[in-house]
């Protein structure tokens, strides 16, 4: 599944590439953003793998916000106005796509993304055994993990599962780039934080407490993800 973001200022042109993400089983719809600047607070809290993204932006335009990120996911622009289509090739984007938007020419465009770059970075998942049956987790959806003795308990965006494992076990399999442990019972997927405290962290908007241990090594950690 790739993880989409519009960033657009014309409703009508969202609306249409919502419409189209939403025709392609292997595309998921995150969110619709009208500026750079709330696409910037989504891309902090949620995994994107494909970016549509409006040039003519308000405030901070396209160009100029694609140029601010440090590791941005795949990018198609889109805009009215083909004389721009240069700089966005410069700037290693997938696709130009010019308004009004054709399907045909959209699917193309994400075709790229799908059958190339992108197909290596479809979310990994886990495997796990609860309520007697085997459940596949994509890993990019789960927001923390809890230990419930010798249980744990991995909460999702959409639900959860229980399982029969240590929470020492199952922090071995997962990236530590994306995980942190902040309490001798919890392990938290660090872009879903939304913010954090001295002795709580929001993650997907559910408080989730820091243990005493983790404090120093919490502040290194997430003080670059709200810099």
């Amino acid at each position: 599944m790739i993880h989409c973001l519009i960033v657009e200022d014309e409703p009508l042109a969202a609306d249409v590439l919502s419409d189209y993400i939403r025709q392609l089983p292997y595309l998921k719809l995150v969110k619709v953003c009208p500026d750079a600047i709330y696409a910037l607070e989504v891309l902090q809290q949620e995994t994107i793998h494909l970016l549509f993204l409006d040039i003519h932006l308000p405030g901070l335009k396209g160009l100029d916000f694609l140029k601010s990120l440090t590791n941005p996911p795949q990018v198609i622009l889109t805009t009215a106005f083909h004389q721009y289509a240069l700089q966005g090739y410069e700037l290693n984007v997938v696709d130009y796509l010019l308004k009004p938007i054709e399907f045909q020419r959209f699917l193309s465009a994400v075709n790229k993304v799908h059958s190339g770059v992108a197909s290596t970075t479809q979310p990994a998942t886990i495997t796990v055994q609860s309520d007697k049956k085997k459940v596949v987790i994509p890993v990019d959806e789960i927001l923390f993990i809890e230990s419930q003795k010798e249980y744990i308990k991995i909460q999702t965006t959409t639900t959860h599962h229980i399982t029969k494992c240590a929470l020492t076990k199952i922090e071995e399999e997962l990236d530590p780039t994306i995980f942190l442990r902040i309490h001798r019972s919890f392990i938290i997927a660090i872009p879903k934080v939304r913010s954090y405290s001295s002795h709580e962290i929001d993650v997907g908007g559910r408080p989730v407490p820091i243990g005493g241990n983790y404090k120093e090594l919490i502040t290194t950690r997430l003080k670059k993800l709200f810099e």
